[in-house]
């Protein structure tokens, strides 16, 4: 038997959720879904901020303002140490304080940065099933290959897609489109899986089915109330044909 042949018995004979019936590609948000990263964010936002003499933020405040991509994480710490809207900080001050946090951040990704209990044996378990796996991530492309390695998930992925991949980042439907478009798999044969409504509005605007896990980062918002097919408190539910439909359907 070759591999091919042993990974469609896996999928015949594994339980799935029922999300996945009938779907063959699974795009999967990483911050807040695969990896709890809030730690090491916050220690170098800690850090550029501190640099400029300015208030820094608890890991609480942190981890509402990950979602969006590095530059806007440091936008709103930034505002919040300034008690000034977005909008108003001061352009040059930004830059640097981005500067200096990338450079921080990069120096130590994975020191506080942990790995959710079930992700590695669900995703490999997902890819021997024959699912073809996609990274879409707003993190900066240059952070996902040490982060992978480091947690030995970087053979999960068939593709990884930073925020600054490609023209748009999530919630714009562009990464899944693309990533759809580049295995030719059709919209509805593909789940997008993530934390925060970017992933559900990303996800539903390309066409994807969407499943939402109910830990990671979500700006303080239930992400209920993103209505996403799918609610799973583990990632390995997806594993199991108990895990729960969302109430909000």
């Amino acid at each position: 038997m070759n591999q091919d042949e042993g990974r469609n018995e896996a999928a015949a004979d594994r339980a799935l959720h029922e999300l996945l019936t009938g779907k063959r590609l699974m795009a999967f948000d990483l911050d807040g879904t695969l990896i709890d990263s809030v730690p090491d964010l916050a220690a170098a936002l800690v850090r550029a901020l501190d640099d400029e003499g300015l208030a820094v933020p608890r890991q609480e405040d942190v981890s509402h303002w990950v979602g969006n991509g590095t530059r806007k994480l440091v936008e709103r710490g930034l505002a919040w140490a300034l008690n000034t809207p977005v909008e108003a900080v001061d352009e040059t001050l930004s830059a640097r304080v981005y500067a200096a946090f990338m450079g921080y951040y990069g120096d130590a990704p994975h020191r506080l940065t942990r790995l959710y209990r079930g992700v590695a044996e669900t995703l490999y378990a997902l890819k021997d099933a024959g699912f073809m796996l996609v990274l879409v991530t707003n993190k900066p492309e240059r952070f996902i290959a040490p982060l992978l390695e480091h947690f030995a998930l970087n053979e999960a992925f068939s593709l990884c897609l930073g925020g600054d991949s490609l023209a748009r980042k999530k919630p714009d439907p562009l990464p899944l489109t693309h990533a759809a478009a580049h295995f030719g798999v059709p919209a509805g044969a593909c789940v997008m899986v993530g934390d925060s409504r970017h992933d559900m509005a990303a996800g539903k605007a390309a066409g994807f089915a969407t499943a939402a896990l109910t830990y990671g980062y979500n700006h303080g918002e239930p992400i209920s109330e993103s209505a996403p097919d799918a609610l799973l408190d583990s990632l390995s539910e997806l594993l199991s044909t108990s895990a729960r439909p969302s109430s909000t359907r």
